[in-house]
Formats: structure tokens, sequence, C-alpha cells
């Protein structure tokens, strides 16, 4: 069923489900060093709606935001609650990308250090070579002209368009990554993968060494069984115990 043909209760719900988990995303982000400052983005499509997403607000550090941190935007970049809107590029990635991708409901924006560094290389790709690599097999755009700030509408939409042939993830050349996904758990299960990934091939690429590419066809065979039901269940059960921690640890994520 459709969640704009919930009743009232059940929508509030999901959304209170949305800004608790966005928080929890960006408390977890902190802890594994995938912030860079006060700058960088995570958004959420808000249930319900087609045209608003939560976002983190700028000037808050992501150690600190809480749920009722998280500012809503509109299609005109205005935002219709929180302390204060996003940061300026935020709304030209993560709205454009929201507008063009519709599976992307989720838009996780970093500049995590080890898939950043592939960013900074020529021809800079994750290379089937690590089992935890497959998991994104076919899976990435790669971005590969840098044009400077997203301040403008053709920037979001160029970097949109990556993401258009089926691509769940955007390497942006200079810049950093995109994970999108259709729940905040499927997206953040993939973005700790994915750094993990790139932090092990940067270490073997150091060594100076030949790496040792999977075949094609197991690598593809492999991205299959990875994206399977069981394996997607397995994120949702990896951001519940995450956010059992932090229930632990920093319960006013919550608030």
């Amino acid at each position: 069923m459709a969640l704009a043909n919930l009743s009232p209760a059940p929508i509030e719900d999901a959304r209170r489900r949305s800004r608790v988990d966005l928080a929890a995303a960006l408390r977890w982000a902190v802890r594994l060093g995938y912030h860079e400052g006060i700058c960088n983005h995570f958004s959420a499509v808000i249930p319900g709606e087609d045209d608003r997403f939560l976002i983190n607000p700028h000037g808050f550090h992501w150690s600190e935001i809480r749920a009722s941190d998280l500012v809503e935007v509109d299609a005109e970049g205005n935002a219709v609650d929180g302390h204060e809107p996003p940061e300026p590029t935020a709304f030209f990635i993560h709205y454009h990308i929201h507008r063009l991708v519709p599976a992307a409901k989720v838009v996780l924006h970093t500049h995590m250090p080890y898939a950043t560094a592939l960013t900074m290389l020529e021809d800079g790709r994750l290379e089937p070579t690590l089992q935890t690599s497959l998991k994104f097999y076919d899976s990435i755009a790669y971005d590969d002209e840098y044009n400077g700030l997203a301040l403008d509408d053709s920037e979001g939409e160029r970097i949109a368009a990556s993401l258009q042939s089926g691509k769940r993830i955007a390497f942006l050349a200079n810049h950093g990554v995109v994970v999108t996904g259709e729940t905040i758990a499927h997206a953040f299960d993939d973005l700790y993968y994915l750094e993990r990934a790139c932090q092990a091939q940067v270490i073997a690429m150091s060594t100076g060494r030949p790496m040792r590419r999977v075949p094609q066809d197991i690598a593809r065979m492999t991205a299959d069984q990875m994206v399977s039901a069981s394996e997607r269940a397995q994120s949702v059960r990896h951001f519940n115990a995450l956010k059992r921690l932090l229930e632990r640890d920093e319960p006013d994520y919550q608030d």
C-alpha cells in the first residue's frame, strides 16, 4: 500500500522514523570518520511526499544533530521548518537526484577518505579485486569531470544524470561520492561497505604489486547474490544494531 494512501497516524509514524533514522546515519558517519567539518549532507524523501525531503542543516556538526534538527526542504529549496537551511550546494545535488532518479529516496554525500582518494586518481575505479568490492559491481557511475562547486541547477542535473542508468552510487571526480538507496538502512549499509572496499584497495595499491581481479562471470554472480532479498535484509539488521548502540551511548539523537 502506498504511503500516500495511509491514514494520518501511519504517515506520521513513518515520518518520525525517517527523522530518527537519518539522525542515526549522521551520528554514525561521525563515529566512522566519514564527516568533514560541517560540510557534506544526507537527505531522505519525506514519506507521503514526492517533492519534499529532510536534510541536515548547515552549521551543525553531525555529532550533535538530533531528529528534530533536520530541515524539511520543498521543491523550491525553501526550508519549510528547522533552525537553518541546508548548505548551499546541498539543494542542487540532493533535489535533482531525488527528482530525476525515482529509486533514490535517500541520498548520502560524503568526502569519506578512502573512497574520495580513488576519485583523485586518473581513471580511478573501484576494482573487482575483493569480495566486498563485488557488492558494487556494475553499480557505480563515474563522473570524471570536475566543474567546481555544485552551485547551480546544471551541476546538480549533471550529477543526477550519471545515476539514471540504474547505478546507485556515483564517484565524483576530485570531490567525493554519492550513495543512493530506497531506504536509509540500505543506503547507509552501502556507504559503510563502500568505504571498507575502497580502504582495502588503497592499501593493496600502496604495495605497488599487481592486484588480482575476480573474473567477470564470478563478479557478476557474486554481485547478484549480494543484492538478494536476504542480503538486503542484512542491511536492516546492521542498521538496527547501529541504532541500538546509539540508544545506549547517545540517546539524544532521537530527540
